[in-house]
């Protein structure tokens, strides 16, 4: 079954806006936008993939005189998502990445004093507010991609929102996202200005293979691009639930043949910035590319050239496990809001077509939205940065979802366990030290206990620390996620 979805029809490719670069959808949401941030009124920004929030909207706001020389924060759930907008609108002004365009992301950072534009992923603005609650040198914070709703973003909220309201009232908020129901959003700042951008810049064709389920995923992959590869003739984006599945799928489509020409990447978390530019860039020598990606693809980037998507219907996420005391990872059916953000891809740069491996019976049985993680994850995290903040129950905050009480109060007693609570639940010294390491609770009191032992004890249990938290967000190179340090022994001796 194929249905039409988009405006109906495709813009020219050379229309321009004053700035001579090709007009945009959000464009002309940008005049309202920039209204309701000069009365000093929190935004939603709901704008579908490809209509260009990403990129158009932090350079539209430099010159707004309520910025006053301050700058402009802007949050990517992740570090690819981060640096690549920050090249592109660097770019497009002119520059280069790291001056008045600069990113900063963990372990890595390309900003100055003359930074106006920063853009951070979501766990460097907690950091940031714990140093500077009031957020002295930024005017504008902006939530990119709120729909992903992890954590880390619900708790940067939540502080920003206690920092407006206390410290900065001039500070100014805006969220962005293509799919996000603005309505709870909006509650929950105080009743935000919702602005819409409609349309996307070129429609976008939906079809759903219904490919038989007994077959091996890669195989229904494989099926799926060869026939992409006939019937469109652009880049294919292939979306998989992780880095296992996408080596089958590189192994099935070099197996079996027929994709002459091809340029068949991967691209995920793990592998080197170099590599993932290179998925995302368009091939050198012309070659028609075929990105196998996780979720890594799914919002804020664009892979050039892709006219294709090919989406598996599968999410990886964490989910917490009691029994371990870490987040584990499990596969799960997709939300129609993330099967819509991943249909967007292929609609970026050219009309496209998106290859659903269900059908269309099964596509009403799929949930309308993921679950927040703040409902679903380990909160031990959270409640030390809530206790480092000075706030002893999350209801002393605002947020879009309560986080459940029961994990909260499990997550505190952990942290009475590990030193970091008193029995009055005020932090203490060693969960203050604890809370800047940027780590689990648990691997910050094992990292602090190594210390007392020497270097090489301090070494060992940076390493392993390093291991653990890498597996709590990939699957080890066996397939299969590995949460004990016993199991990890092996690669600490490698």
């Amino acid at each position: 079954m194929e249905k039409e979805h988009g405006s109906g029809s495709t813009p020219k490719k050379n229309r321009t806006n004053a700035g001579n670069t090709p007009e945009l959808p959000v464009d002309s949401a940008l005049p309202e936008l920039k209204n309701s941030l000069a009365r000093n009124r929190p935004a939603i920004l709901i704008a579908q993939p490809g209509a260009g929030k990403t990129t158009r909207v932090p350079p539209a706001l430099l010159d707004e005189p309520w910025l006053n020389g301050r700058k402009i924060l802007m949050l990517e759930p992740r570090r690819l998502a981060a640096v690549s907008a920050a090249d592109y609108i660097a770019e497009s002004l002119g520059e280069k990445t790291g001056g008045q365009v600069g990113y900063r992301i963990a372990l890595d950072s390309r900003s100055g004093r003359e930074t106006r534009i920063e853009v951070v992923t979501e766990g460097i603005l907690t950091r940031m507010l714990q140093s500077d609650p009031s957020l002295e040198e930024v005017g504008l914070l902006i939530f990119d991609e709120f729909h992903e709703r992890n954590l880390q973003s619900d708790l940067g909220l939540a502080l920003a929102l206690q920092s407006r309201a206390v410290l900065r009232e001039d500070l100014r908020i805006l969220i962005m996202s293509a799919t996000i129901d603005p309505e709870p959003v909006s509650r929950v700042l105080g009743g935000a200005d919702i602005v819409r951008s409609e349309g996307r810049t070129y429609p976008v064709r939906t079809t759903h293979l219904g490919v038989a389920r007994e077959l091996p995923l890669e195989r229904r992959i494989a099926q799926a691009v060869r026939r992409a590869w006939e019937e469109t003739d652009g880049g294919i984006l292939v979306f998989l639930p992780g880095v296992r599945e996408i080596s089958r799928a590189r192994e099935e489509l070099v197996r079996g043949g027929g994709l002459a020409g091809a340029d068949i990447l991967p691209l995920h978390g793990g592998l080197s910035r170099e590599e993932q530019r290179r998925a995302v860039r368009s091939s050198a020598d012309g070659k028609r590319k075929i990105v196998l990606s996780t979720t890594l693809a799914e919002s804020s980037i664009t892979v050039d050239g892709v006219t294709a998507v090919v989406d598996s219907g599968l999410i990886r996420t964490q989910v917490f496990s009691p029994r371990t005391g870490m987040s584990r990872l499990v596969t799960l059916t997709e939300s129609l809001e993330s099967a819509d953000q991943r249909r967007g891809r292929a609609g970026r740069t050219a009309p496209g077509v998106c290859y659903r491996l269900w059908s269309a019976e099964e596509e009403r049985g799929m949930p309308a939205a993921r679950v927040p993680e703040v409902l679903q994850s380990d909160l031990a995290p959270l409640a030390l940065e809530l206790a480092a903040w000075g706030v002893r129950e999350p209801a002393e905050l605002d947020w879009i979802d309560l986080p459940p009480e029961a994990g909260y109060g499990e997550a505190r007693n952990l942290l009475r366990r590990l030193h970091a609570l008193d029995e009055n639940g005020a932090i203490t010294a060693e969960g203050r030290a604890m809370s800047v390491l940027g780590v689990h609770p648990r691997l910050a009191r094992m990292i602090r206990r190594a210390a007392g032992f020497g270097p090489g004890a301090l070494a060992c249990a940076c390493d392993l620390a390093a291991l653990l938290q890498e597996q709590a967000s990939a699957p080890a190179p066996s397939g299969g996620a590995v949460t004990d340090a016993v199991s990890l022994l092996p690669r600490l001796e490698a």
